[in-house]
């Protein structure tokens, strides 16, 4: 970017000093109707948002500089587009009206050419972690903003939704600080520029992050952002003061926020701890494997997708929050499993809910709206709507046969002043924006009325005048003009020059009349020409003596949306209980897991029309059957039993039916998953590297409370690597009574069956084939004892492998398993009858059942290679290539 001004233009100078501010931001330079960027911004903003970069003279002597725009009300258009690139944006705009400015410095002397301009100044700077813009932010996600701060014991870090106003923090280990970062999915964090090694070689190097100064990251820096926030002597009555990393995280949040010019935020009203001891622990793998949230490829769907039918954008952004946060305590999930029941038997209150959540909206984000100054009349009427329908909510709650919501119409908070207040003041279907007016409703202020009628009204005011002063003065042919050197008057013909009352002011003398103006002439005159901008400017008083006003209301609302928040997710348990034919779990603290006929609830929902899903039972205990042992063919459904398995507690866990016929859950506190191959080349992580780091992260915090589900463990190196591997795993998770979790064990190596026989709390299991005319046929059925058989190149053929090498395979199948049976499974096993046979694999290509091959073949056959010349060579090889090519 350049420094040197000397030889730019005003505008030029003016741009580079606001890049100056913010270096790292790309600079939207408001200039007339356009946002323009330049120089390097303008190569980026091109790239990003696919519009036109051109040049600009930057003036005589300099080179020209890059540039692009678009026009200033396409902002909402192109604004999200540069955030979602991870871009930080510095909206500078025009502070004064050029129009005004320019009649300000007319015939004024000795200014610069800086005292010329326009003043600009930047507005707002918007990043991924801090937006209010409804068009960057998805309204049924949280829009996180996380600080990190590396403390001496502890990692601390905060995280904030500057649009709803949640503001948490927590400490603990890099692995749960990752956890956290995994589950909360920050679109931006914060750490201290110092730190930046310690950070990528915990958190890594793809996340969306802003470095700040060291003193950011200090106690003291924190307490006085906190504390004055706050208007607090501590932090103890939020239950966090003794969280000191985490406090210096969330001060550092505080920081950010004043950086980013965001001063406004009444709404941010209380600093939250994370309370990590109510929840269920899943690492990133567990929420990725499992595909909670989002699928591995965009052709999936995520079990978000499927259970939610929420109606309420809060709704929508808390049940997000649920999944990745499954609750421990059997009290908590049995009240938000008795509303769903409540919803099964009450359909009037059911029907009265879902009617109501419709009319309710973004209540959550429209108050934080309030708090910063930036809600539109349209969404204040939104505000209305929303607290008229909290009030049937409210009344059928307070009569309802459950505690928990008799407790929550007791809190919901009907704002009666608030509402009226709205109703009163605010007209019914006000515009989006201020400056276009109508937004104050009639009858609420009398000027603002009158203005009105003047505005609207104008003719019939002036010949009310007209007729009042015919009849007062007895000039019958009176009349009202207008003209551009002295306004309105009265014309009044010389035959009634001696009637005009003394009062009146003579103006123009004409041939056969005169023209007078009148004091309530003037007045009025003043009234009718500045009546628009008048109006438009009581309008905004009135508006923003409102929006003032509404913010006392903000805590109040805030809880009103939580609750609703939390109404709306177990509705959304209802509803999809109801539609797929899901039953209520027995959850209690044992530490019994029994499924019986469950089933996939993503796998089920996505099947052809009329093909059943095939229901399992499962049961594990820690005490005769810990471990169940699954061994089957590939593609016969172990992976799927797992998922699903881990599928149905983790449903049962947040308080939602479950896809089975029975289902008693011994809650579990932690979910760990080693579930399909990846790797990890960026950082030189082989699959099988990333497999053994998944595994150890699983083995290093089981608990004999945990669900593990381990699927093809070692398939990363050799056979007996992986067996050897595989065999201490399960052995280690039998035996050391710190781990012994209810654990699934899918696996191709059946040399594991034979750990039944050492290991009581084993049992094999197997996914059922049954093959029939030499064909496969998967059912897909979970029956006692192990497998022999893995049918892997039975897969191969029906995915398209070319028939020379699946015929190979068998062959070469077929003397291993001749050898090995011979040699025994334990020693080395003997290649020897395939280095004989290899010459078949060569010879095969004229063994293929192919007419083409069959017919090239006859045709090398038939050649007399002796007396074959050269050009009869190159002609039969010429026919050849005929044959293959089809002509």
């Amino acid at each position: 970017m350049a420094k040197n001004d000397k030889g730019m233009t005003p505008m030029m100078k003016q741009f580079f000093s606001m890049k100056a501010k913010h270096p790292d931001a790309l600079l939207l330079f408001r200039c007339g109707d356009f946002y323009e960027t330049y120089h390097d911004d303008a190569i980026d903003a091109a790239k990003i948002l696919g519009i036109t970069l051109t040049k600009r003279n930057n003036s005589a002597g300099c080179s020209d500089i890059a540039m692009a725009g678009f026009p200033h009300h396409a902002l909402d258009t192109y604004l999200p587009k540069l955030i979602r690139a991870g871009k930080r944006v510095a909206i500078c705009d025009q502070l004064e009206d050029p129009k005004k400015k320019r009649e300000e410095i007319k015939g004024k002397k000795g200014l610069s050419p800086m005292d010329k301009m326009v003043k600009r100044g930047i507005t707002e700077l918007v990043t991924p972690g801090v937006a209010l813009t409804d068009n960057v932010l998805n309204y049924k996600e949280n829009n996180f903003l996380a600080a990190v701060h590396f403390g001496k014991q502890a990692c601390g870090i905060s995280f904030l939704d500057i649009s709803t106003g949640e503001f948490l923090t927590s400490e603990g280990t890099y692995d749960y600080v990752k956890k956290l970062i995994g589950s909360f999915s920050p679109k931006e964090i914060l750490y201290d520029r110092t730190c930046k090694k310690d950070f990528e070689q915990n958190f890594g190097t793809k996340l969306c992050c802003f470095e700040m100064d060291d003193w950011v990251f200090t106690e003291q820096n924190a307490n006085q952002k906190l504390l004055k926030h706050f208007a607090t002597t501590n932090l103890k009555g939020f239950g966090v003061d003794h969280l000191h990393n985490g406090i210096i995280a969330a001060g550092a949040i505080m920081q950010y926020l004043e950086l980013t010019q965001h001063t406004q935020i009444r709404h941010i009203t209380a600093l939250t701890r994370i309370e990590e001891e109510k929840y269920v622990r899943m690492d990133r793998f567990t929420i990725r494997s499992l595909e909670l949230i989002s699928t591995i490829n965009e052709e999936g769907t995520s079990l978000l997708n499927v259970i939610d039918h929420t109606i309420t954008p809060m709704g929508g952004r808390m049940l997000r929050r649920w999944v990745v946060f499954p609750l421990k305590t059997v009290k908590t999930i049995e009240e938000r499993l008795d509303i769903v029941d409540y919803f099964f038997k009450q359909q009037n209150f059911c029907e009265t809910i879902q009617e109501q959540f419709h009319r309710i909206g973004d209540l959550e984000r429209i108050i934080s709206k309030v708090a910063v100054g930036r809600v539109s009349p349209r969404e204040v009427v939104q505000l209305k709507n929303a607290l008229k329908a909290i009030i049937p909510i409210k009344e059928v709650c307070l009569h309802a046969d459950n505690k928990v919501l008799k407790r929550i119409g007791e809190q919901l908070n009907l704002c009666e002043s608030l509402r009226n207040r709205i109703e009163k003041e605010i007209q019914n279907d006000p515009p989006q924006l201020t400056n276009k007016g109508n937004i104050i409703a009639h009858g609420y202020n009398q000027e603002l009325d009158e203005l009105r009628t003047i505005r609207d009204h104008g003719k019939e005011y002036l010949m009310k005048i007209q007729q009042q002063e015919a009849k007062r003065t007895g000039i019958n042919s009176l009349k009202i003009g207008f003209n551009n050197v002295f306004g309105y008057y009265l014309e009044v013909r010389n035959t009634f020059k001696d009637s005009v009352p003394q009062e009146w002011i003579r103006k123009q003398t004409l041939a056969q009349a005169e023209r007078y103006i009148t004091q309530e002439l003037k007045e009025y005159e003043e009234k009718i020409l500045g009546a628009d901008e008048r109006i438009l400017i009581l309008e905004n008083k009135l508006f923003l003596e409102l929006i003032n006003d509404m913010q006392e209301f903000i805590p109040q609302i805030q809880i009103n949306a939580n609750l609703i928040a939390h109404l709306d997710c177990v509705f959304s348990f209802y509803y999809t209980s109801k539609e797929h034919n899901y039953i209520r779990p027995i959850v209690d603290d044992s530490n019994i897991l029994n499924i019986k006929q469950g089933r996939h609830p993503v796998i089920e929902t996505q099947l052809p029309l009329g093909e059943q899903y095939i229901p399992n039972d499962v049961l594990l205990n820690n005490d005769d059957q810990q471990i169940m042992m699954i061994t089957g063919p590939n593609m016969a459904g172990k992976s799927a039993l797992l998922r699903q398995t881990a599928l149905i507690v983790l449903l049962a866990q947040i308080g939602c039916f479950v896809p089975a016929e029975s289902a008693t859950i011994g809650v579990v506190d932690k979910i760990f998953t080693r579930v399909g191959a990846s790797d990890n080349i960026s950082l030189g992580e082989s699959t099988f590297m990333v497999e053994m780091t998944e595994a150890s992260n699983i083995l290093n915090n089981v608990t004999p409370h945990s669900l593990v589900l381990f699927d093809e463990l070692g398939r990363g190196t050799s056979t007996y690597d992986g067996i050897s591997i595989a065999w201490a795993i399960v052995e280690y998770l039998h035996e050391q009574p710190r781990a012994k979790a209810r654990t699934l064990f899918a696996t191709h190596y059946h040399e594991l069956n034979e750990m039944e026989k050492n290991f009581h709390g084993i049992k094999n299991y197997n996914v059922s084939v049954k093959e029939v005319n030499g064909k496969i046929i998967f059912l897909r059925k979970l029956e006692k004892g192990g497998s022999e058989h893995s049918f892997g190149i039975h897969v191969a053929d029906i995915a398209g492998m070319p028939r020379s090498i699946v015929k190979r395979a068998k062959t070469i199948l077929s003397e291993l398993e001749s050898d090995n049976a011979q040699v025994g499974s334990k020693d080395k096993i003997s290649i020897n009858k395939l280095e004989q046979n290899k010459e078949d694999m060569q010879l095969s290509f004229f063994k293929l059942d192919d007419p083409v091959l069959e017919q090239i073949r006859d045709e090398i056959i038939g050649l007399d290679i002796n007396n074959l010349t050269p050009v009869e060579a190159l002609n039969k090889l010429n026919e050849i290539k005929k044959i293959v090519k089809g002509y």
